[in-house]
C-alpha cells in the first residue's frame, strides 16, 4: 500500500514517493510544526503485524539514534500510526533527515571519481564507520547506493537496516533489502553480493572487518568506475 500525496501520517504531510525496497517505502514529507521536509521510511504493511519484524524496525531507530555523527543520516523520531478497527495493521515509520543530493552510485555512474574527491569522500565514510564500530554496530550493507553525497560535498552513510549490534550474524531473511545467497547454516545471507566479505557470503558471524572489506570495494569502485567483484 502506497501513501497518497497530500495524505498525512501523524503530523507529516506526504509530498512524494522517493523510493521503495525490501525494507519498505521512503517518502518526502513536510513537518508543518517545524516547517521542514523530512524522509519517512515506512515499514511494509505485511510486516507491521509481525512482532519480530516490528522489533527490528524499532531497533533500527534506536541504532540510528545512538549514532549521531555529521556523516551518518540523522533520525528525528519514530511515528506510530495505530491500527484500524478492521484488523489492518498500523503504519510504522522512521522520521529521518532528508538529504538532498545524489547517491554515490549515481555519481559513479557518471564515471570514475577524481582521486582527490574520492579520498575526501572516503575519509568521511571511514569516519562514519569508525563511530558505528565504536558503538559495536556493524553496518553489513555498505555500498554506493547507501551513501548520499550532498550538493556541497558532504557524505552521509544511510540505511542501517541490516546493522547488527555486537557483530553477530542475523538469521532474519525477511528484512533483507538486497539479496539472499547460498545455503548456509541459518539458511540466509543478508547483504549485497558485490560488496560482501567472504565470511558474510558464507553466512558466518561478522564483525567490523566486513564493513572494512565493503569500504575497500566502494573505494575501488569510486576510483575506477567499475564494481570490484562482478562474479556470482
Amino acid at each position: 500500500m502506497r501513501l497518497a500525496v497530500g495524505s498525512r501520517l501523524g503530523q507529516y504531510e506526504i509530498v512524494a514517493l522517493l523510493g521503495a525496497g525490501g525494507m519498505g517505502q521512503v517518502y518526502r514529507a513536510h513537518d508543518p510544526k517545524l516547517n521542514r521536509h523530512v524522509a519517512l521510511k515506512i515499514l511494509p504493511a505485511a510486516f507491521a503485524a509481525d512482532r519480530e519484524r516490528l522489533a527490528r524496525f524499532r531497533r533500527e531507530a534506536q541504532l540510528l539514534a545512538s549514532l549521531s555523527h555529521p556523516h551518518i543520516g540523522h533520525i528525528y523520531g519514530l511515528e506510530d500510526s495505530p491500527s484500524t478497527g478492521s484488523g489492518q495493521a498500523g503504519v510504522q515509520a522512521l522520521v529521518l533527515e532528508l538529504i538532498e543530493g545524489q547517491t554515490l552510485a549515481d555519481r559513479i555512474a557518471q564515471g570514475p571519481v577524481p582521486i582527490s574527491n574520492a579520498l575526501a569522500m572516503a575519509k568521511q565514510i571511514a569516519e562514519a564507520l569508525e563511530v558505528a564500530h565504536e558503538h559495536r554496530v556493524v553496518h553489513r550493507d555498505l555500498k554506493p547506493a547507501n551513501i548520499k553525497v550532498t550538493t556541497n560535498g558532504i557524505v552521509k552513510v544511510l540505511d542501517f537496516g541490516l546493522a547488527k549490534e555486537g557483530g553477530e550474524a542475523s538469521p532474519d531473511l525477511t528484512q533483507s533489502p538486497t539479496v539472499t545467497v547460498g545455503d548456509t547454516r541459518d539458511g540466509v545471507v543478508l547483504g549485497t553480493a558485490a560488496y560482501m566479505s567472504p565470511e558474510q557470503a558464507r553466512g558466518q558471524s561478522v564483525d567490523k572487518r566486513t564493513d572494512i572489506w565493503a569500504f575497500g570495494c566502494v573505494l575501488y569502485e569510486m576510483l575506477t568506475g567499475r564494481i570490484a567483484f562482478k562474479g556470482d
